[in-house]
């Protein structure tokens, strides 16, 4: 890429620090590549939306508003977690409980102490109180629950940010109650695996490298 590669850093940090102009340039640098990555592969979903531009647009201010605070210097992993978030958003368009969910992110952001380190981006790392500690350890599971599989990640909300009953829940996926218990008890170790890749650097290669007519832009 052209580009500095510690722009996608500086512009992240900036942004936590409230410059809105930070975001901007987020938006006009990246948002064309998020938005074909999406349209690949949720292209009958964002076809069913009047305004596909403006949606997936509205998706990546919000995610970058109220998703987990995070720091990463490589911009080709950065635009690929976006895009898989918005994803996300968009199958939880779709889902009555998620979009409860989704409702509650625009009143409540992540918290505001919290800045997860995804790369070694950050040049200072103080000793955080257990407030901040708190408020990480949450930021975590929150960025973790996002690359989980989307049965994993759906059934994981359904008992524990819902917590819905596994009558329910075995309604939502078709099953019975034994099998939807397990579906739980199976996804349960995923996320804490996951949560360990990215506290360790890694967890981030989410499958996106496909050919890129914009990589130099």
């Amino acid at each position: 890429m052209s580009d500095d590669p510690n722009q996608t850093a500086v512009l992240l940090q900036r942004w936590h620090a409230g410059d809105r102009q930070a975001l901007e340039t987020l938006l006009e640098r990246d948002l064309p590549w998020i938005r074909a990555q999406v349209d690949r592969r949720l292209g009958d979903l964002l076809r069913a939306k009047a305004d596909t531009q403006d949606y997936v647009q509205e998706a990546m201010v919000e995610v970058l508003k109220y998703g987990p605070r995070f720091v990463m210097a490589d911009r080709r992993k950065f635009r690929s977690l976006l895009a898989r978030i918005i994803e996300n958003v968009l199958r939880d368009q779709h889902d009555h409980h998620n979009a409860q969910r989704r409702a509650a992110h625009r009143q409540k952001s992540m918290p505001q102490d919290s800045i997860l380190d995804l790369d070694g981006s950050l040049r200072s790392v103080t000793r955080p109180s257990e407030h901040a500690m708190r408020s990480e350890r949450e930021s975590w599971v929150r960025l973790a629950m996002e690359l989980l599989p989307p049965d994993d990640r759906k059934v994981v909300l359904l008992r524990s940010w819902h917590e819905l009953p596994f009558e329910d829940i075995a309604k939502e996926f078709g099953c019975t109650v034994d099998a939807a218990r397990m579906r739980f008890n199976r996804a349960l170790p995923k996320l804490a695996r996951k949560i360990e890749e990215l506290q360790a650097g890694h967890g981030l290669d989410l499958g996106t490298a496909s050919p890129d007519p914009e990589e130099n832009r």
